[in-house]
C-alpha cells in the first residue's frame, strides 16, 4: 500500500514537472492544473513541496524550474560526454558560418536538444536547449534516423501519420523513406523549411563503431541568406567525423 501511494506522488510530481516542457516556462497555478490534468489543490501542493526542495522557483508569474534541476540535469553522463566532446567543434562551426549551431540527441522518437550555439543576429528558431522536436521534421532528426539500426523504419512503423509543420514537411512515409536512404548514402540530412518557414539546416550523425547514430550535428541558417546548406555542409560533416571519433575513444 506505502509503494503504491509513493508511485502515486511521484507520478503526480513528474505530470507537474512535465508541465514546464513547452513554453512558456512561467506557469501560474492555473496553468500548471490544465497542463498536468491535476486538481487545482493537488498541483498547488505539490508545486509548494517542489519549490521546498529546489525543484520549483517562485516567479512573478507562479513558478518556474529550479536551479536544482538544472544542477542535475548537467550531471546525465550521455549529455555531459557528448557536450564535452563536442563543444570545441560546434564553436569551431560557429565561427566558420556565423550560423546556429546545434547538438542533439534522439529520445523516445523526438529530438532532444543538448547544446546550441547561437550570436547576437540568430534567426527565430523552434529549437531550444532542452526542447524536443518531431523527428522526421528537422536535419538531426533525419540524420539519425538514417543511421539507426533499422535505417529509421521502424520509426516510421511506429509514426503513420507525420504531422505537417510547415507546407514543406514530409508526410508521406514513402517520401520520409526515400529521403532517408539518400541521407544513409551521402552521410548528410537536410532540412528545407520543414520544420519552420524561412529556416534551412544540414546535420550529419555522430556514429558509434558500428556505424550507427548516438547524435547528430546541424548548422541552421535563414532560407535564402548569405550562406546556404551546401556551403556548409562539408564543415558539418567533418565536425561531426572528427566528434565521433573522440567520442569512440571515450566512450566506445
Amino acid at each position: 500500500m506505502q509503494n503504491s501511494t509513493t508511485d502515486a506522488v511521484l507520478d503526480r510530481a513528474f505530470r507537474l514537472l512535465d508541465a514546464f516542457r513547452v513554453p512558456p516556462q512561467n506557469l501560474t497555478l492555473d496553468e500548471l492544473t490544465a497542463r498536468s490534468g491535476l486538481p487545482r489543490s493537488t498541483a498547488h501542493r505539490l508545486a509548494g513541496q517542489l519549490e521546498r526542495l529546489g525543484a520549483l522557483e517562485r516567479s512573478r508569474r507562479g513558478w518556474r524550474l529550479g536551479m536544482t534541476l538544472f544542477e542535475l540535469g548537467q550531471m546525465v553522463p550521455r549529455q555531459q560526454h557528448l557536450r564535452d566532446v563536442a563543444l570545441a567543434y560546434m564553436e569551431d562551426l560557429y565561427e566558420a558560418t556565423r550560423e546556429t549551431v546545434q547538438l542533439a540527441v534522439l529520445d523516445d522518437g523526438e529530438v532532444l536538444y543538448v547544446e546550441i550555439i547561437s550570436g547576437h543576429r540568430r534567426v527565430a528558431t523552434p529549437s531550444r536547449r532542452g526542447g524536443r522536436m518531431p523527428a522526421h521534421c528537422t536535419a538531426l532528426g533525419k540524420a539519425m534516423l538514417a543511421f539507426s539500426a533499422d535505417a529509421g523504419q521502424g520509426w516510421i512503423a511506429q509514426h503513420p501519420g507525420l504531422p505537417a509543420r510547415t507546407a514543406r514537411t514530409l508526410t508521406d512515409p514513402a517520401d520520409l523513406r526515400r529521403e532517408l536512404h539518400d541521407v544513409r548514402r551521402l552521410g548528410l540530412a537536410y532540412d528545407r523549411q520543414e520544420a519552420n518557414e524561412g529556416l534551412v539546416c544540414v546535420a550529419a550523425p555522430l556514429l558509434r563503431p558500428d556505424g550507427t547514430a548516438r547524435a547528430a550535428l546541424s548548422v541552421s541558417m535563414p532560407a535564402g541568406g548569405r550562406i546556404q546548406p551546401a556551403q556548409a555542409a562539408p564543415a558539418v560533416h567533418a565536425a561531426a567525423r572528427a566528434v565521433s571519433r573522440e567520442l569512440r575513444q571515450l566512450v566506445g
